[in-house]
């Protein structure tokens, strides 16, 4: 347990700081927007072409994989620090993703594996706290850039705060976490697999459109300052700990189907209002809501497919859901830019809250597909 929330903090610490320093490193680097844009690209494109082989990796080898994975992610994520051209920062932008994709997988896989060890529920929990440690870390960069800092102290210091996570918390007693190989692996992907990851995606979508867009909504649609608009993705990333502790919470009275569909009805709500929404406080209400409806339909679906699994497959199970998941995360904010300039930002929204229904409509199947052990 102590393990999956330690690289969940260690994963939220990053990608807080992250967002917070990327004026810096696009400054450093000396690339445009565009360059800027394209680049960023490389981050999915890398942890698509790894997520799948990480778990392999860890069916093969075990808990190992864990402190292995962070640690390179660390890593990595100083390399965009040090690029100075746009080929530079997209070869380094494609192995932050890479070593994500991989800690992605692996901090899931710790997390199921950890559920079905003690019994209890922790997915939840630990998506929690990443959300947390995202705003934590945030804030902090944001405080360190107001004093001058560039790209490389920042994250040169949390690689430093990721390493001594990985050598004191997750590397002691991880070979100990023996692998489970399945006699032979199966060689087409079943169709629960398809369900929990076709499930994570829109999920994903939800969750990353109005991570994107909610500043721009509020700034835009219903001319907001620009102090209240930029507190719109903090708002959401709050009510997204908050759910995602709650939700960790109901799931020792509720089914997982439940509190899917739950989260699905109450992302709904949450994303209509904010679409239809007159005014930008009323708005920030509605982007709370959808924050606490949407925080905990990723990590049960990826809990459900760690328990349909079992532990023979249960690390390459999370790789598929997750890999699936995954390009709902980057496609969510497309669609919607999309969307809104063929009609409108808000009417693009209510999409969202439509794909939100659909979540929760489907989330009684996806509780059967759980019940039905793989072949």
């Amino acid at each position: 347990m102590v393990k999956t929330l330690a690289g969940f903090g260690a994963f939220g610490l990053f990608w807080g700081a992250w967002g917070a320093a990327l004026p810096a490193v696009k400054a450093e680097a000396g690339v445009t927007d565009a360059q800027l844009g394209g680049a960023l690209l490389m981050v999915g494109l890398g942890a698509l072409c790894s997520m799948r082989f990480t778990g392999y990796l860890i069916d093969r080898f075990g808990g190992v994989v864990l402190p292995v994975a962070v640690l390179l992610f660390g890593a990595c994520g100083v390399l965009p620090a040090l690029a100075g051209s746009p080929v530079a920062l997209g070869g380094a932008l494609f192995l932050l993703g890479a070593t994500s994709g991989a800690t992605d997988v692996a901090v899931n896989a710790t997390g199921s594996a950890a559920e079905a060890d003690t019994g209890r529920p922790l997915m939840n929990l630990a998506h929690g706290l990443f959300s947390i440690a995202v705003v934590v870390a945030s804030l902090g960069t944001a405080a360190l850039r107001a004093s001058g800092a560039g790209a490389l102290p920042v994250l040169g210091g949390v690689f430093i705060l990721i390493a001594l996570l990985a050598a004191v918390v997750l590397a002691p007693g991880s070979t100990h976490i023996k692998p489970v190989v399945a006699e032979k692996a199966p060689r087409r992907l079943e169709p629960a697999l398809l369900v929990f990851g076709g499930l994570c995606a829109l999920a994903f979508v939800v969750e990353n459109a109005w991570q994107s867009w909610s500043a721009v909504h509020l700034d835009t649609t219903l001319g907001a300052a620009p102090a209240l608009a930029s507190s719109a993705p903090a708002v959401f990333a709050a009510a997204a700990a908050t759910g995602r502790i709650s939700g960790n919470a109901l799931l020792r009275r509720l089914k997982p189907a439940q509190l899917l569909v739950a989260g699905g009805v109450i992302a709904a709500v949450g994303s209509a209002l904010a679409a239809v929404a007159g005014n930008a406080w009323l708005a920030l209400v509605g982007i709370a809501i959808a924050g606490l409806g949407t925080s905990v339909c990723a990590p049960t679906i990826i809990s459900m497919a760690g328990a349909w699994a079992g532990p023979e497959r249960r690390a390459s199970a999370i790789s598929t859901v997750t890999t699936i998941a995954y390009l709902g995360f980057l496609l969510g904010p497309a669609m919607v830019g999309a969307a809104s300039s063929v009609w409108s930002l808000p009417t693009a929204l209510g999409g969202v809250a439509v794909l939100a229904v659909v979540v929760a409509a489907l989330g009684p199947v996806a509780g059967r597909a759980e019940t039905k052990q793989p072949r």
